[in-house]
């Protein structure tokens, strides 16, 4: 038995629970490969739960999320005063003004302090779900959520998958299909893959998947009995998917699978365009970087022409420093209204994140997204160096991850997660020949098993 986390067949956690899922989620505690689980999470869907889910499922197939320059989305009026009326926090904001951008935005310092002043006083509180993040982007997180919004991931991560043409196999709860023909059982659909030091780590069924499995497993060696085993397991599941980050899939690939999946969903750190197509090629299939954020769930998928958005209930403004709305295709912070979590609507929030809102074929598309505040570095003879350019620079290299800073003297540092693809020398050059042949430059390489989880905060500079 995988003790301490044991596998746990309570009616709470799995309150549709069929013999075959059971047998399944048996299976991935026990198996002689499997991880040493830590944790235990079950979907905890009603069958009017995941009926919901599957209204939620049909929307995002029929409604797509969009709107014009010159008109807002049709239910944003209903929405905001919603909020006004019902939510604390933005009870305090008064009566609706006329004009939404009039509206004030908050951010993710307001959730953090109260995060219970942004439940509506009308949602019920019988399945609530305290969500906890780490602090890596400035302010730690306790994400007040429900078990039907967990499961909207799923139909959000399908609706990403279809803008590369892949789709899920797996069948509704009850129908034929969704099993391994080489063993009968319930397939394994989804791994989301981490590289850390420490996380959480479970097994779980999923409803809305038929009863297919879902894992999240951690590839450092240490969660292991026998590192030879995560490849192991991982062929053993053979899933459909695989999500996780830049980090986890470098150490995937590194790894003997026999198994290749429909597709890799990366999140949570900048994707390079050299690293994706390095993950292409090894794996044999597309790699879909998702804008996502624990605040709002999934957000918009790369495309050839920009990160496509994915929720029709979500919209997506970008503001300029003064917080005015920028005109199309001038780039801003990206700022966030509505979502489908219950218990935490969102009112003009704002994400820390920049880009550009274009319309491309009459649909809103965010292009040059970049994580975090922009930057402007100094070069060697003085001239300004904006972040974007350096992500330029350096998107021709499979580097998992790196954090640039410059010190109050101009010195760079640049930290790298290594990678065997990517000669460093290479790296140094890129830089200086966009800083300057003399510049003081650092590179330093981390270990990506004690790498910071969550989003990394890419390019950072000292006042001089």
């Amino acid at each position: 038995m995988n003790d301490p986390a044991a596998v746990s067949l309570d009616a709470a956690r799995y309150p549709w629970l069929t013999a075959d899922a059971a047998a399944l989620l048996t299976w991935l505690h026990e198996t002689d490969t499997a991880p040493r689980f830590n944790h235990h999470c079950g979907d905890r869907l009603t069958a009017e739960a995941l009926a919901r889910v599957k209204t939620f499922e049909q929307q995002l197939q029929t409604t797509p999320p969009g709107w014009s320059p010159a008109a807002r989305p049709a239910w944003l009026p209903d929405f905001a005063a919603h909020c006004l009326a019902t939510v604390p926090f933005y009870r305090q904001y008064g009566l609706p003004p006329a004009n939404f951008a009039d509206l004030p935005t908050c951010t993710r310092a307001d959730l953090s302090h109260a995060p219970w002043a942004f439940v509506p006083d009308n949602a019920p509180l019988d399945d609530l779900i305290v969500y906890n993040t780490s602090g890596t982007t400035g302010h730690p997180l306790d994400i007040l959520s429900h078990p039907e919004a967990a499961s909207k991931y799923l139909p959000l991560l399908r609706a990403a998958l279809v803008t590369r043409g892949v789709t899920l196999t797996l069948k509704e709860l009850g129908q034929a299909g969704g099993r391994d023909p080489a063993t009968g059982r319930l397939r394994v659909a989804l791994v989301l893959v981490c590289f850390q030091r420490r996380t959480y780590t479970y097994a779980s069924v999923s409803a809305y998947l038929g009863g297919a499995g879902f894992a999240k497993l951690n590839l450092n060696p240490d969660d292991w009995r026998d590192p030879a085993d995560r490849a192991r397991f991982l062929d053993a599941c053979a899933p459909e998917v695989f999500t996780g980050d830049p980090l986890a899939f470098a150490e995937l690939a590194r790894l003997p699978l026999r198994h290749r999946p429909q597709a890799l969903i990366s999140t949570a750190m900048t994707l390079l365009p050299a690293l994706r197509a390095e993950l292409e090629a090894h794996f044999g299939c597309p790699v879909i970087d998702l804008y996502a954020m624990n605040e709002a769930g999934p957000i918009a998928a790369a495309t050839p022409t920009g990160y496509a958005l994915l929720q029709p209930q979500l919209y997506v403004e970008v503001l300029d420093a003064a917080g005015r709305p920028c005109a199309p295709d001038a780039r801003g912070e990206v700022v966030l209204t509505g979502g489908f979590n219950p218990f935490l609507p969102l009112l003009r929030y704002r994400t820390g994140d920049y880009a550009r809102l274009a319309y491309v074929g009459g649909q809103p598309r965010l292009l040059d997204l970049e994580g975090r505040p922009p930057v402007v570095f100094v070069g060697l003879a003085g001239q300004p160096i904006n972040n974007i350019d350096v992500s330029g620079a350096l998107k021709r290299f499979a580097l998992p991850q790196y954090r640039l800073h410059q010190a109050a003297d101009a010195a760079l540092t640049l930290t790298v997660t290594p990678h065997t693809a990517v000669a460093l020398a290479e790296v140094r050059a890129a830089l200086l020949g966009l800083f300057g042949a003399d510049q003081a430059l650092t590179i330093v390489e981390s270990d990506p098993a004690v790498a910071p989880a969550g989003k990394v905060i890419q390019y950072t500079r000292e006042a001089a």
